[in-house]
């Protein structure tokens, strides 16, 4: 782990907290706006003024210049609890999030970096743009959306709809996590409404500047917004099932639909600079594959695998996986386990594979427009081998109905193994099962999901929480005191403590509604399986 601090992340910590929102935007104002509404008659000329600021916004969803930062963002925390990965560094004396003794200084960076970087720059862009460029405000809405739901994922409650609003007693509210996700869809809405008025004047010269994904291409956006929308419907589906089905069909029923191909894959060009995941595991050596992983890829004999991973370095045909949670006596013992592929200067954050399992869900609820599910699983098993060229081995491996994930043996400790009696060793195959029970049915869609959505373990963790599938090895060393149990896996990442100092009457409002105490294993309002 690198402990260096750029001075932008030192200015980020500095105005989080009560003063965030209004530091944060004070400070982006003061810095930005002047100068720049020096050209705003000539805004229609280049449209820098409100396409920079997106351009950081997006840019810092999955932070890509500050590896620092990513790491503790998204590296240590969802990709490490989604049994993508794991790390072979023994980190405080292996005192950590991995054993669940959760370290106040690892937690912050999600959260500062949304209200450093993501919020003040899409508050400015929506101020600047209402009633005046709709297209750009609508961006602004989707892009919010897409950084926001991630965070609400990670600590559940969040400052949205009253950011920068500052109460009698200097506090600033929380969203509860159902209020926050009532907003999300309603921007979401808004934003579909916006720029299916401008489809068919597609792609736009003046977005393609500033767009680094979809370049200036309005319906892809429309396809991306429903869906994110498709994704959110589903996440609230086990506690909200009316409002689920609502927002979910209406995404299917758009008329621009979802994603449907890799072509459409929303990923964010940071090129460039290499992706952050190469420089953790290459130059730092600090993670590693995941016991979870080998042991669903191994037993599926997915050919995916020669994509995500390398070899483990005793042997060259031979994948290795760190089990989470384990005790590490020095950073040698597991450092030869397998690598990570080499990752394209792109950030992967919703793919059309994504897409055709949300299908296939949605079907298995019923929802109108979204088909069958069967054909939806398939699709999305393709689209994901479409996404690696690896279609020639389609056909075997969507047959295969013998095959199930293998059970795990750590060379170094046997006490970490997983052996094939464990009941967190899944006995799901791959081809599909038309007489299968919902949840047998449901297992094999995430399951599939969950392996075509690597490497953003952000995502899978949170399907993993609703779901409870894939199933997962629980930790084997476990430091939360008895607030996390091992069973039940981490459901959440508590309030940073630069908020309990500078806005501790919100923080205490907004624990009012997570119904449980601030801690890793209290459930999210939507963590209802």
């Amino acid at each position: 782990m690198n402990k260096g601090r750029s001075v932008i992340n030192v200015i980020i910590v500095l105005l989080s907290g009560l003063s965030l929102p209004v530091a944060c935007t004070r400070n982006f104002e003061s810095i930005n706006t002047n100068p720049y509404d020096l050209y705003d008659n000539d805004l229609q000329g280049n449209f820098k003024l409100i396409g920079d600021p997106l351009v950081q916004s997006m840019l810092n969803i999955y932070v890509s210049s500050d590896v620092s930062v990513t790491q503790l963002q998204q590296n240590l925390m969802g990709d490490v609890f989604s049994g993508y990965m794991m790390t072979p560094s023994p980190f405080q004396d292996n005192r950590n999030n991995m054993t669940y003794d959760l370290l106040d200084n690892w937690n912050d960076d999600a959260w500062l970096t949304a209200y450093g970087n993501v919020m003040p720059n899409c508050r400015f862009v929506m101020d600047k743009c209402r009633g005046k460029y709709p297209d750009f405000y609508a961006w602004a809405q989707i892009i919010r959306v897409l950084a926001m739901h991630r965070v609400s994922d990670i600590y559940g409650p969040i400052i949205y709809t009253r950011y920068a609003i500052i109460n009698a007693d200097r506090s600033i509210d929380y969203d509860s996590q159902e209020a926050a996700y009532d907003a999300f869809f309603n921007d979401l809405d808004s934003a579909i409404t916006t720029l299916s008025n401008y489809a068919p004047t597609a792609p736009s010269e003046r977005f393609k500047s500033f767009d680094l994904s979809y370049n200036g291409d309005y319906i892809k956006w429309i396809k991306l917004a429903n869906t994110l929308r498709l994704r959110l419907a589903l996440r609230i589906s086990n506690v909200s099932p009316a409002r689920g089905r609502k927002e979910g069909e209406a995404a299917l029923n758009q008329e621009y639909g979802l994603l449907t191909s890799p072509a459409e894959d929303f990923t964010i060009n940071i090129a460039p600079l290499t992706h952050p995941l190469n420089v953790i595991c290459n130059s730092w050596n600090d993670i590693r594959m995941g016991a979870s992983m080998e042991s669903i890829l191994c037993g599926y004999h997915d050919p995916r695998i020669a994509r995500y991973f390398i070899p483990a370095d005793d042997r060259n045909d031979l994948y290795r996986g760190i089990r989470n949670g384990i005790t590490i006596t020095s950073k040698d013992a597991y450092s030869g386990f397998s690598k990570l592929a080499l990752q394209p200067s792109r950030i992967q954050l919703c793919t059309a594979a994504e897409a055709w399992f949300l299908k296939a869900e949605a079907a298995l609820n019923s929802w109108k427009g979204a088909g069958d599910a069967k054909d939806n699983y398939e699709k999305g098993v393709y689209t994901s081998f479409q996404q690696y060229n690896l279609t020639a081995a389609y056909n075997s491996y969507i047959n295969n109905d013998t095959s199930t994930p293998r059970a795990y043996s750590d060379p170094i400790n046997p006490v970490n193994n997983v052996p094939y009696s464990s009941p967190y060793l899944s006995k799901c195959t791959i081809k599909w099962v038309h007489n299968a029970s919902v949840p047998e049915k449901l297992e094999r869609i995430i399951t599939q999901k969950w392996i075509a959505m690597y490497p953003d373990g952000q995502e899978a963790w949170s399907e993993f929480r609703r779901t409870g599938y894939p199933k997962l090895f629980p930790v084997v060393v476990n430091n939360s005191g008895g607030k996390i149990p091992s069973s039940t896996f981490i459901r959440r990442i508590p309030f940073i403590q630069f908020e309990y100092a500078t806005n501790l009457a919100g923080v205490q409002r907004a624990i009012t509604t997570l119904k449980g105490e601030d801690n890793g294993g209290t459930r999210l309002w939507w963590d209802k399986q």
